[in-house]
């Protein structure tokens, strides 16, 4: 279920803004230690960043695709596509994320190939955020 923020511009923005925010900061821990060679502190960052994605910009993907989605779609047909993009957007961050866990799993910790799929998740993101913020709110 949908919460009410998600259905206020600034409030929605802020959720957005918060869980990148945190997430930036996470993937710069990880970043550094990485190539200071400290593998076991990457091996924790990396855990962090792969639970922030899943509790906060993940979680909050599915209660917009509960009820938000489908509210601002009734509200204007002609955001069918945009939303039809937008859940594209989400099942991409899934996939990202279970890459980056096989990757994980199959090399045995973080290389540069996980950091890459980290640095794509938050461009991917950015951009996704800019729709919904710009497209979804009655301000448009």
């Amino acid at each position: 279920m949908s919460g009410p923020s998600l259905y206020k511009r600034a409030a929605h923005q802020s959720i957005h803004n918060g869980a990148f925010t945190e997430g930036q900061e996470l993937l710069e821990v990880l970043e550094q230690v990485f190539r200071e060679g400290q593998m076991e502190h990457a091996t924790v960052a990396v855990q962090a960043l792969i639970e922030h994605w899943e509790t906060r910009t993940i979680a909050h993907a599915e209660s917009e695709e509960d009820g938000f989605y489908q509210k601002k779609s009734e509200e204007n047909p002609d955001l069918q596509e945009l939303i039809i993009m937008l859940k594209r957007d989400h099942q991409l961050f899934r996939d990202i994320i279970n890459d980056i866990k096989q990757i994980i799993d199959e090399e045995g910790g973080v290389n540069e190939a996980v950091i890459d799929r980290f640095k794509t998740l938050f461009v991917l993101n950015e951009i996704h955020n800019h729709y919904e913020e710009t497209y979804l709110f009655d301000e448009h």
